[in-house]
C-alpha cells in the first residue's frame, strides 16, 4: 500500500521500469474500485478505469501524470492509501483472481 499524497511520483517511477506487456492494478482499501495500467508499447500505456466510471484510455508517457492525477481524484476521492498489485505479463483486460472478503 502506498500513500495517496506520494502516489503519482511513486507510480511513475514504477511504470518507468515496467516491462512491455506487463500491468499494475491500483485499488482502494475496500477493493471495490480500480485503475489498471498496462504498458502496451515502449512509451504507450493503456488505462482501464472501473468504479464510478467505466472508461478506457490510451496515452503516451508524457500525458500519464495528468491522466493519473485525474483518475486518482475521481476514483479514490476519500482514500488515503492505495493498494498496488503487480499483475505480471497481463493486459488491462486480464481477469485478476484474488480472495474475496
Amino acid at each position: 500500500m502506498i500513500d495517496k499524497a506520494t502516489a503519482i511520483p511513486a507510480l511513475l517511477r514504477r511504470l518507468d521500469n515496467l516491462p512491455e506487456g506487463h500491468a499494475i492494478d491500483l485499488r482502494t482499501y475496500k477493493r471495490n474500485r480500480s485503475v489498471v495500467i498496462a504498458r502496451v508499447g515502449p512509451d504507450d500505456f493503456e488505462l482501464l478505469e472501473t468504479g464510478f466510471h467505466e472508461e478506457r484510455f490510451r496515452c503516451a508517457g508524457g500525458e500519464l501524470r495528468r491522466l493519473l492525477k485525474l483518475l486518482l481524484k475521481r476514483e479514490f476521492p476519500r482514500s488515503t492509501k492505495i493498494r498496488v498489485y503487480d499483475l505480471g505479463p497481463a493486459g488491462a483486460d486480464a481477469p485478476v483472481k484474488r480472495k474475496t472478503l
